[in-house]
């Protein structure tokens, strides 16, 4: 039989359970309460703007290449999942009191990992894609289609999908005093089943691409450093060497800032409870993990800037539609500084330097 002791928290009228035996200690999270609900609406609005923009950017961008396939998924997934977080917002707002039912709840946690391993998946199919471009080139050019990247991103939902079916089963809600709980991970009973569930898909989903971008990157690297000769030393050549530079960065700092912290601090939180260490000590880990679980959606933030450095079409229809207005009072202007005679307007159409003009400024 469980034992516990219980002694009244200092913050709110619940109670705080200290493990005697096979029991989990109550933790004190009051802190989540403030910085779950800030944190997910910040993600929430400038996620939710962002990607909603990016999105409409790529289906104004035809044809795609496959650099544009791949940002494309991966805008959609980051959408997908900010479109989730009013849920969050007021289950912690609401200090973790789920009115939205058990389906609902299991939804929403499996968009989490369902966007968090199809950003890490598609951020590596861009990296590998960048490291063709620059390492084999000409592969990359008669190998690599669009069509082929649109298959790679069906198997890659179809991969993470099949992967988080479990988690669905494992996810569910639960009682406590007069509140229900939407678990994150599972009932106390399976927990241990779900830890080795949870350690298999993060050595798939999170370690297995990791290596993958590390590999790619050490290549790229060792390629962009070589002297630059002939053709290789063109402003196009060079145009892309500072693209997969800035690529290099962007996608290193989302894993420096949402995937690494996050994957590290869940496996001790994991860990500690399996192993059912001292209450104090499992309190501190599980403030480091709620701290980073909000990082981990800072990547739909983050993103973005990926699609503005790395893309060229999408920053030159970005900053087309940006300057649009500008564009259109000019326009304006030069059709008031236009002849009012018929002769004079044909003479500009037949002047095709003037036409061409009038269409750059369309």
């Amino acid at each position: 039989m469980e034992m516990v002791i219980s002694t009244p928290s200092t913050f709110n009228q619940s109670t705080v359970f200290i493990t005697i035996f096979n029991s989990s200690c109550r933790f004190n999270e009051e802190f989540k309460y403030i910085l779950l609900p800030v944190s997910y609406s910040l993600v929430f609005v400038v996620g939710f703007v962002l990607n909603a923009a990016a999105l409409w950017m790529f289906l104004k961008m035809r044809p795609w290449n496959p650099s544009t396939v791949y940002m494309f998924h991966l805008a959609l997934s980051d959408f997908l999942y900010v479109l989730s977080l009013p849920t969050l917002i007021y289950y912690y707002a609401n200090r973790s009191h789920w009115p939205f039912g058990v389906a609902t709840c299991k939804i929403v946690r499996f968009l989490f990992y369902a966007n968090l391993y199809c950003s890490i998946l598609f951020l590596t199919c861009i990296s590998v894609h960048r490291y063709l471009g620059i390492c084999h080139p000409i592969k990359a050019l008669t190998l690599v289609k669009s069509r082929h990247a649109h298959l790679v991103c069906g198997m890659v939902w179809a991969m993470v999908t099949m992967c988080l079916v479990p988690n669905l089963i494992f996810v569910t809600t639960s009682r406590r005093d007069n509140d229900t709980l939407c678990h994150d991970t599972t009932s106390q009973q399976a927990f241990e089943e779900y830890v080795d569930y949870s350690s298999v898909v993060m050595v798939l989903l999170f370690g297995v691409p990791f290596m993958v971008i590390v590999v790619c990157y050490c290549l790229m690297a060792r390629a962009l450093c070589r002297p630059r000769r002939g053709l290789s030393a063109s402003p196009q050549s060079q145009a892309s060497r500072q693209k997969s530079i800035k690529l290099i960065i962007v996608v290193l700092v989302v894993f420096a800032v949402s995937f690494v912290p996050f994957h590290i601090t869940r496996t001790l939180y994991y860990t500690s409870r399996v192993l059912n260490l001292n209450c104090k000590f499992l309190n501190i880990v599980n403030f480091t993990y709620k701290i980073t679980r909000p990082l981990a959606s800072v990547n739909s933030c983050i993103d973005p800037i990926l699609y503005f450095l790395a893309g060229d079409h999408y920053r030159s229809k970005m900053m087309s539609v940006l300057m649009g207005k500008r564009q259109m009072t000019s326009s304006q202007i030069h059709e008031q500084a236009q002849p009012n005679n018929k002769h004079d307007i044909a003479l500009v159409l037949k002047n095709p330097a003037l036409q061409a003009s009038g269409d750059i400024e369309r």
